[in-house]
């Protein structure tokens, strides 16, 4: 073979470091959409559960002034109300252990729950309780709010009512003592002398002025108003809230689980890592880029862009020379399209191109091919000849006839130039059989249409098997059967399971075929050192993106 070898590998020296653009962090979330499509709709869905199953939150709010208890209701506090009442000790008294105890008795819940659905706010500078009690329904938080304010009224009301207790009996311990005194000083008077009877008297008007004070103190302290407030505002259903917060749970479920489907993609592409790019399908090979064929088409019906194709066969030709064996190989897809494409377009250009498969795709080669050579300008696709335009009187000369119509190249092995030698590869006519023949015990040898060796097809096989396709023609059949001229295009298996490629690649060159976002790092970096061990220098690496062109 006379193929032109490209100068060595590229990828065993230093390359420069690629910079790493937001476009290529956005690349693996976008190629892998399916899964964080998925785990966002996961997202979703339980949000969505939590939001419909789980009974929302209703919260019911009831308000309590509190007010200072004094002696004298009518005497003001001072200028600042938090100095008549300590505010902080009243928010503890009301989140209290006996609140939360008759709430959880009221309720027939646990003391946690209740303590974890009661809310005591304090306006800062005021004298007001706010009791914000949540449950699973209206009427359990109205009762629960409610329920709250009046379990803190009266527990500081019972407070107060001990502490007026304890103050009034020690009021009366120290009565019954003085008026004790009292009633021996009055005996004392009575049984006294004159001198002794003036000192009793004086000391009997001091007792009597301690008892009128003392039994004045027990009834201002009997008169407190032990009231520690009054509820300002109960809770009732038309003022209940509920939490609103289930487009918000919906909303943190998606964002979830587009952020945990991002994470997982990126972990997911640690693992399964896939050419994204040309570069690094440059960096995985080592091998310079022929060109890029992109896909039009909808997903599972895409067709290769022609233009990109004939791109990739002018690179391919300026790289070799004729006769040439190009396999063209892929690690684990089907590059059959591609082969039909480039055949076409190689063809096109007045070259014999041979196409050979041993997997069982030549039907379908060939069937690509007719439809691409379909597709062809009508001045170069000789299936298309231009129809002349008729002239408005009907009439034309036979020079605008005969300039359209298109002459078929003569074939290459024509018939009567070989002859046989083995006898039983022709059959014999009888005389006269053969026309124009002169000697009417003339016989003529016509090749035999059965099976001859593999390695050399009949011109009337070949002829019929050829596909026509601009100056050039493309021809099908195996490696085994491969012509020893042109042009061939191995359509190699997959590397991965067969080996054939790279052993056809020894006997020629070989184009590495790549499909962006399937085909395997790991996959296409053990075909180049499959290749590299073999001894194989490849021309470069085609991309086919599947993209819309």
């Amino acid at each position: 073979m006379t193929d032109a070898q490209p100068g060595g590998w590229s990828g065993g020296g230093t390359m420069a470091a690629r910079t790493v653009t937001l476009t290529d962090l956005l690349r693996v979330p976008l190629h892998r959409i399916r899964l964080v499509a998925a785990v966002s709709v996961l997202g979703l869905a339980a949000a969505l559960g939590y939001v419909l199953l789980v009974p929302g939150a209703v919260t019911a709010s009831a308000v309590v002034a509190v007010r200072p208890v004094v002696t004298d209701a009518f005497t003001p506090s001072g200028a600042a109300a938090d100095r008549a009442v300590n505010m902080n000790v009243e928010s503890g008294i009301a989140t209290g252990t006996d609140v939360i105890s008759r709430l959880a008795d009221a309720g027939v819940r646990d003391p946690r729950d209740v303590r974890d659905a009661l809310e005591v706010e304090v306006p800062a500078g005021g004298q007001i309780l706010r009791f914000t009690y949540k449950a699973d329904s209206a009427d359990s938080a109205v009762h629960g709010a409610n329920l709250a304010a009046q379990s803190y009224l009266e527990v500081r009301r019972a407070m107060y009512e001990r502490q007026r207790e304890e103050m009034l009996r020690s009021y009366d311990e120290s009565i019954e003592k003085v008026a004790a005194q009292q009633a021996a000083l009055q005996r004392r008077v009575a049984n006294a002398r004159d001198g002794a009877r003036d000192a009793a008297v004086a000391e009997l008007s001091g007792v009597n002025n301690q008892l009128t004070q003392l039994n004045s103190a027990r009834t201002e302290i009997a008169a407190v108003d032990v009231n520690p407030g009054w509820v300002t505002r109960s809770a009732e259903r038309a003022l209940v809230s509920s939490a609103g917060r289930g487009s918000l749970y919906v909303a943190a479920g998606v964002l979830g689980g587009v952020l945990f489907g991002i994470v997982l993609a990126f972990a997911w592409e640690s693992m399964d890592r896939r050419i994204r790019s040309v570069d690094d399908g440059r960096d995985a090979t080592g091998l310079p880029l022929l060109g890029t064929v992109r896909g039009r088409g909808l997903r599972g019906r895409r067709k290769p862009v022609d233009a990109d194709i004939r791109y990739v066969a002018m690179a391919i030709a300026e790289r070799v020379r004729e006769p040439a064996r190009v396999a063209l190989l892929t690690t684990r897809e089907d590059q059959t399209v591609l082969t039909a494409g480039l055949a076409v377009a190689l063809a096109a250009t007045g070259r014999d191109v041979y196409v050979a498969d041993d997997s069982g795709r030549l039907e379908r080669l060939r069937a690509t091919v007719m439809t691409d050579r379909g597709r062809l300008p009508a001045a170069v696709n000789p299936g298309r000849p231009t129809i002349p335009k008729p002239r408005p009187d009907g009439s034309g000369s036979v020079d605008d006839v005969t300039q359209q119509i298109t002459v078929r190249r003569p074939s290459p092995h024509p018939g009567a130039a070989r002859v046989a030698t083995d006898p039983e590869a022709t059959m014999m006519l009888p005389p006269g059989a053969a026309r124009g023949a002169t000697d009417p015990e003339a016989t003529m040898m016509l090749p035999r249409m059965g099976g001859g060796p593999a390695s050399g097809k009949s011109p009337v096989a070949e002829q019929a098997d050829e596909v026509t396709v601009g100056a050039g023609g493309v021809r099908f059949g195996t490696w085994r059967q491969r012509a020893a001229q042109g042009l061939v295009l191995f359509n190699a298996p997959p590397a991965e399971a067969d080996e054939r490629g790279v052993a056809a690649a020894r006997q020629g060159t070989a184009v590495v075929v790549v499909e962006q976002d399937r085909t395997r790092q790991d996959d296409l970096r053990r075909l180049a050192e499959r290749l590299r061990a073999a001894g194989v220098a490849p021309l470069g690496f085609v991309l086919t993106r599947s993209g819309r062109g």
